[in-house]
């Protein structure tokens, strides 16, 4: 038992090492952060010191506007690209899990290869294609008939939502992808000899079966949606985009910390995006759970 223990402590202690690096230490600056202000002395001739404000940051942070909105633009974005994203993604998943689909592994490769180009050039490649006079798709929609300004208040929702289907889609069809290719093929088998079709066998065998995979990806895509950033900071800058520099909470956080030099306002306002993204997490987890224990 001894040895077991020691075996398990040994293999734990670099995760938790780690895990207290690159997560706990790095909040905990944070949270410290945002108690403190920076505040002028004097008639503003003196130099800055550092003063305790205590919640006087994240009262700030609430009671800004710009702030509160950023999570309303969070929120449309979720409902807009959250379902896209996981219905794209099994949809293409069912299709490479079926008996019609061919050259597999080619199309798995292709819809894949968009993860592997970095945010960054992946938000520079869209606004190309998203610039009048230069791109070649605005140029084709235009001898078409369909005027549409990726750039313009209502644009810039969809545009960004765009980015990051063309960036996740693939990501997480391959791992729907793994999770229908783990079912027993004899279970498939028998619902076909009773004569199940294919849309029957994909909603009453198929989806119940990779349920926690489901979870799992909605539960990352909600979390990863909370900290949306590179593609709305690539529009913002020098496009004439309505993307704001305070588009989103993290916006907020890098303006307020990088433009504004407030890093207890922008650790403050990085607090209240990571307690938003923990509560959403344990709530999902929680309504996951309870489904769970209603079905066993």
């Amino acid at each position: 038992m001894k040895a077991r223990t020691r075996a398990a402590a040994t293999l734990l202690t670099p995760f938790f090492v780690l895990f207290t690096a690159v997560m706990v230490v790095p909040i905990g600056y944070a949270v410290w952060l945002s108690l403190f202000s920076e505040k002028q002395s004097g008639l503003g001739f003196g130099g800055t010191e550092t003063v305790f404000s205590g919640l006087d940051n994240y009262t700030a942070a609430l009671g800004d506007r710009a702030f509160l909105e950023g999570f309303g633009v969070l929120l449309g974005y979720c409902l807009f690209y959250i379902p896209l994203l996981l219905a794209g993604a099994l949809g293409l998943a069912l299709l490479l899990d079926s008996a019609l689909a061919r050259a597999r592994r080619f199309f798995q490769l292709a819809l894949f290869l968009p993860h592997a180009v970095p945010g960054i050039i992946a938000a520079l490649i869209w606004v190309y294609l998203y610039t009048p006079q230069l791109s070649p798709v605005v140029s084709a929609m235009e001898a078409g008939g369909i005027g549409f300004d990726f750039f313009s208040p209502e644009g810039s929702l969809p545009s960004v939502v765009n980015i990051a289907l063309w960036e996740w889609l693939g990501y997480n069809m391959v791992i729907f992808y793994a999770a229908l290719q783990a079912i027993d093929r004899s279970v498939l088998e028998a619902a076909t000899v009773d004569g199940a079709g294919a849309w029957r066998i994909a909603l009453s065998i198929k989806l119940p079966l990779i349920k926690s995979s489901l979870v799992m990806v909605g539960l990352f895509t909600v979390i990863g949606s909370l900290q949306l950033f590179t593609e709305p900071l690539i529009l913002n800058k020098g496009t004439g985009s309505a993307v704001t520099s305070t588009w989103t909470p993290n916006m907020y956080a890098y303006t307020a910390a990088f433009d504004r030099n407030d890093y207890g306002l922008a650790a403050a306002a990085s607090v209240l995006l990571a307690l938003t993204a923990a509560l959403l997490s344990f709530a999902v987890t929680r309504l996951t759970g309870r489904r769970k224990e209603k079905t066993a």
